[in-house]
């Protein structure tokens, strides 16, 4: 596991799984495939398998200690045998286990959006019935997409299903641990949550600052490094693409002129990036840690 600091903040990568079985077309139905092969020096082996012509995606959760609190960034996807051509999903508890954080070490969940593969943990089977599997935390979970995957108006689409919302949402609903924010959420003097929208109506981003460093945890904001490139490009999973694209844009300038690393959900590899400018695209300076 990657562990690096981001001033006083603590943050390591826990590793579900990686490879989803998802070609540059079907990603990043806006791009063709010259701009991959252009880059193929840098894209691959970890972001990008010219021998299969498939994208490297990984599936990830972001550990933060930050001011005595131990915060968990997205809960994954959970193993499901109905999900033809889908890895089966990681061991969320096995993963932090190893990390030495037990479910009852966890002081805050922090749900980026509600789409199948960043919720998938946020219960367990207990009883005959899901709980949190997080018995002490708050989860984080945005107005704006509970609203968006309700089940009385949801419409099925990838990764988001009324089956999702009632297995990973509404036990923790009913908990009483979920904490519901609007457009912004304070964690802590390090840590801080905005709306982010466009690949939901609620996605989140949570900034780090501490001690004179920045780092952007931008969720599904971007899928692969070849939306620096082509930022207007947003991915297949995106409900609003063009609102996509412009949060994308605003948060990458807002990157490269703080110097902020940026930390997606799905990047394989190192996982997290310092950026620059190239004209309107941006590039990668450099891949961290």
């Amino acid at each position: 596991m990657r562990t690096f600091d981001i001033g006083a903040v603590s943050v390591t990568r826990i590793p579900h799984f990686e490879n989803l079985p998802l070609t540059p077309a079907a990603l990043l139905p806006g791009t063709g495939p010259d701009v991959w092969e252009a880059n193929r020096a840098w894209l691959a082996p970890d972001h990008w398998d010219p021998g299969s012509g498939r994208v490297r995606v990984s599936v990830h959760s972001w550990l933060l200690r930050s001011a005595g609190r131990t915060v968990l960034i997205d809960t994954g996807l959970v193993p499901d045998p109905r999900q033809e051509g889908v890895p089966a999903g990681g061991d969320l508890p096995a993963a932090l286990a190893a990390a030495g954080v037990a479910p009852g070490d966890v002081d805050l969940v922090v749900c980026t959006h509600l789409h199948a593969d960043h919720v998938g943990w946020n219960t367990r089977e207990g009883d005959g019935e899901h709980v949190p599997s997080f018995p002490r935390a708050r989860y984080l979970f945005s107005a704006a997409d509970l609203a968006f995957f309700a089940p009385d108006t949801l419409v099925e689409e990838p990764g988001r299903s009324a089956a999702v919302h009632a297995r990973s949402v509404e036990p923790v609903l009913r908990s009483g641990q979920a904490v519901v924010w609007e457009d912004r959420f304070v964690i802590d003097e390090n840590l801080r949550l905005d709306l982010a929208p466009g690949h939901t109506p609620g996605h989140g981003m949570l900034t780090v600052e501490s001690e004179g460093e920045r780092a952007l945890f931008v969720g599904d904001l971007l899928h692969t490094p070849v939306q620096l490139l082509a930022p207007d490009a947003s991915s297949c999973f995106c409900h609003d693409p063009s609102a996509a694209a412009r949060t994308r844009r605003r948060i990458l300038e807002r990157a490269a002129d703080t110097a902020a690393l940026v930390v997606p959900a799905h990047f394989c590899g190192p996982g997290a990036v310092e950026i620059g400018r190239d004209g309107t695209r941006f590039t990668a300076r450099r891949w961290f840690p």
